[in-house]
């Protein structure tokens, strides 16, 4: 049988995303990598990159840790029972309990899955069930997934068009704005407000210390849940636990993801007060009325234990926030001054730069026309640049293209910090100073025709 050549993008390109295969070509940032450990990426050819993105922030503990690897090496060597689905998934318990121990609060149910997408489906389900109404309540610039319900809670047309129609009683209200939210809540209509506590898409939005915990008080006011999404914040990312415990409020449901197993197999787990979980397994008819094939199996659920251990025998909580203040101090000492730059922003290790538009009449014109091209384009050549230029892995916010993120994983060293910095620095030199970024921009757009 002949051995696959994993150098080659042609089987991808062939039998999956051709597109997808095209954009990173486009981006020069089609390599393939050979190894892939802790914050460095190694490729076929011999380079090193440095990961600032962390998959989305899947790989909070570094990639490969040998810790996880170990605990599935030794789980698939016993060959337990991984999903026999007619027992009682004693693993699963063991995560649950230490879930909700680490969430705290009033959280003491754990329903698994394996994606935050998946969970924000189920929180739809579990929320109706409980509260007996139809609608949800979901802030704009919020990214909750691409299945349908939750693409129902996600107001950007980029995302939604073409698959429509999604959920019926769904409605956006500003992030940030209480009024907005007691206006929707006074009808008395809403079975859940789903929002993130930190908007990681829509540029690393921060709320004000007050936001959430009004939010929580107007929410148990009027009868409607409140959730929140911390698939990209949870797992320590901003620090504590969740970045729930950052605001000092109590959810009603917490979704989380992404970080849960180490980066090496799906999982993830919708925490919930019994209350709301018995309004869906409230008798015995019911037991098994929501569920997943893979929700529980052992992999996933070992995976996710040694993840724990890690974030906590690491301390990794505490070094994201040593860590996270060190880049963001570094990064706003090495950018200041630049008419581009606006702020440097986040909590823990998520954090972003934002850009904006230029106020120099030299570097206006330019900038206005790329933005006509099309809105990402001057954050897609900072991403391209340090990519190639530098080895640094980053990416622009997904509903915001003018902020780059910078969200390593929690392990990232000291060097590494300034090594980001120093990197970034130099590329935002050249977009100020350098005619070449400009005009490689329109060689990038014209390439990009039909992409």
């Amino acid at each position: 049988m002949p051995v696959a050549n994993v150098t080659s993008s042609a089987p991808y390109s062939n039998h999956v995303n051709p597109q997808w295969v095209r954009l990173l070509d486009l981006l020069e940032m089609n390599v393939p990598y050979e190894r892939c450990l802790g914050s460095e990426l190694f490729t076929y050819d011999g380079r090193r990159i440095l990961d600032f993105l962390s998959g989305y922030c899947v790989h909070n503990i570094g990639h490969n840790h040998a810790a996880v690897i170990d605990a599935l090496r030794e789980e698939l060597e016993k060959c337990g029972p991984a999903m026999i689905q007619t027992h009682v998934p004693h693993l699963a318990g063991e995560l649950a309990a230490r879930l909700c121990q680490r969430a705290g609060g009033r959280l003491t149910k754990a329903f698994f899955c394996s994606s935050g997408s998946e969970g924000v489906e189920a929180v739809i389900k579990f929320c109706r069930a409980h509260t007996g109404r139809p609608s949800i309540l979901y802030a704009n610039g919020s990214f909750h997934g691409l299945t349908c319900g939750a693409l129902s809670l996600m107001g950007e047309a980029f995302w939604r068009e073409g698959f429509g129609p999604l959920l019926p009683d769904t409605a956006a209200i500003p992030f940030g704005d209480l009024a907005a939210l007691e206006s929707h809540l006074r009808s008395k209509k809403f079975a859940a407000y789903v929002v993130e506590p930190i908007q990681a898409e829509a540029g690393i939005r921060v709320p004000d210390a007050a936001y959430l915990k009004a939010a929580r008080s107007l929410c148990q006011r009027y009868g409607t849940l409140f959730v929140l999404d911390e698939v990209q914040t949870g797992m320590h990312r901003t620090g504590p636990f969740l970045a729930a415990h950052r605001f000092d409020v109590q959810p009603d449901m917490v979704v989380l993801a992404k970080a849960m197993s180490g980066g090496l197999i799906p999982c993830g787990a919708v925490l919930m007060t019994d209350p709301i979980y018995d309004s869906v397994y409230g008798s015995l008819k019911r037991a098994i009325i929501h569920t997943s094939t893979f929700s529980e199996n052992a992999l996933a659920m070992r995976a996710a234990l040694a993840t724990l251990d890690v974030l906590e025998h690491e301390k990794l909580g505490e070094r994201g926030v040593s860590m996270g203040a060190q880049l963001q101090s570094r990064l706003q000492e090495a950018l200041a001054g630049y008419e581009m730059v606006k702020s440097v922003h986040g909590a823990g290790l998520l954090l972003g730069i934002e850009f904006t538009a230029p106020r120099s009449l030299k570097l206006r014109i330019p900038f206005e026309a790329f933005m006509r091209i099309h809105p990402a384009m001057f954050g897609q050549i900072i991403v391209m640049r340090l990519f190639r230029d530098h080895g640094i892995l980053t990416q622009i916010c997904g509903n915001n293209f003018m902020v780059l993120k910078a969200a390593p994983p929690l392990v990232v060293t000291e060097p590494q910090v300034d090594e980001f910095a120093t990197a970034v620095r130099q590329v935002v030199e050249i977009a100020h100073t350098s005619a070449s970024f400009w005009s490689e921009a329109l060689g990038m757009a014209r390439r990009a025709i039909n992409v």
